[in-house]
């Protein structure tokens, strides 16, 4: 899972330590990357991401789903449930 953040969004202060907790987690079957939207603009767009934070889950190299904003992590699980 990919998470698209900047340094400007609260929201994705937010989010950041429920990420930390979900990769821990979910270690086993779950890699959890950043890629900070301002640093990296290419790939913002190449991927379509219009907000931040979005969290992208790839598999095979493609994003297979995606969710837009912060969430608590028992909806980000629920939104994940079945997909890795």
């Amino acid at each position: 899972m990919v998470d698209f953040w900047t340094d400007w969004c609260p929201p994705c202060k937010m989010i950041a330590p429920i990420l930390e907790e979900i990769a821990a987690e979910y270690r086993d079957r779950l890699v959890v990357a950043k890629i900070n939207g301002d640093d990296h603009p290419e790939i913002v767009r190449r991927y379509g991401v219009m907000g931040f934070p979005t969290l992208g889950l790839f598999r095979d190299g493609e994003m297979v789903h995606r969710i837009v904003g912060a969430k608590p992590k028992r909806r980000l699980l629920a939104d994940l449930d079945g997909l890795f």
